[in-house]
């Protein structure tokens, strides 16, 4: 393939450069077949520790590893050619310090190929964030609801309301400052959500944050149906794959205990002649 013909691959610049214009469409993936699936209509793919609830079975994101994030970000790397690719860096590999965030995003980059990395907080992390992008590491932030922090937030609850909104805006302004290429707005007002978004500088992406971001990411297994039980309220659910999926299985299971077993394509002698 000549040069001139390669998909140019989506970058942070490019995407900071999106501020208010076309709003960004963001969805995770954890496979190379859904990253190619979500590729051609998505600027950003995260591979977000929402994997260890959705693919491992655990109760919060805090399951999530290095090992489990290096993994799946090799999966969808392999089924990306224009999507911009972020990956979650996962609880307990940035908390402790600049250094060590530093050594846990630049192994996800040159492990995985990604372009940048995404982490939970504000304030707090601000001297990370400054720390890792003035190293060549990009940094998408993450504030409001930080699911990381769902034992001292008490929930998974709206934030910002009240007196809480002045933290939330710090947060924004910080993360800002601080080199964030964009910010990940959860489960914010309508009304917070729209007054950050028109005072950052940077990209707001929303998630259960209203229609006043400039973007917005969902779970792609909760916007494709994939769960029958599990539905957050702030998601449309384009399809009902799940319920498919129980029905096809039914149907399956029925047909094998009645011995309708499909035909293949081909058949086979009873015996395989040696050699």
């Amino acid at each position: 393939m000549s040069a001139s013909n390669e998909v140019r691959r989506i970058s942070p610049s490019a995407v900071r450069a999106r501020k208010g214009q076309t709003p960004l469409v963001v969805l995770t993936a954890y496979t190379t077949p859904i990253a190619r699936l979500v590729d051609p209509h998505c600027d950003v793919v995260l591979v977000g520790d929402s994997v260890a609830m959705v693919l491992h079975g655990h109760d919060t994101t805090l399951g999530a590893t290095m090992e489990m994030m290096i993994l799946h970000g090799q999966a969808v790397a392999r089924g990306l050619s224009r999507a911009l690719l972020v990956i979650d860096m996962p609880f307990g590999s940035y908390e402790e310090g600049p250094e060590q965030a530093f050594r846990n995003a630049a192994r996800i980059m040159r492990e995985t190929g990604a372009a940048a990395v995404k982490l939970e907080g504000g304030v707090h992390m601000a001297e990370t964030i400054a720390f890792l992008t003035a190293r060549g590491i990009p940094v998408m932030a993450h504030i409001g609801l930080t699911p990381q922090s769902v034992n001292t937030l008490g929930g998974y609850k709206v934030q910002g309301r009240g007196s809480d909104s002045t933290r939330i805006r710090e947060d924004a302004v910080a993360v800002e400052a601080a080199g964030a290429f964009s910010v990940v707005f959860e489960k914010l007002p309508e009304s917070l959500a729209r007054e950050l978004s028109a005072a950052l500088t940077i990209p707001t992406i929303g998630i259960g944050a209203s229609a006043a971001c400039d973007g917005q990411v969902l779970v792609v297994d909760d916007m494709l149906g994939l769960f029958t039980s599990f539905r957050p309220k702030f998601v449309r659910r384009y399809a009902e794959l799940g319920e498919t999926a129980e029905t096809a299985i039914a149907a399956y299971a029925e047909d094998v205990r009645a011995r309708r077993f499909p035909a293949p394509e081909h058949t086979f002698p009873d015996e395989v002649p040696s050699r």
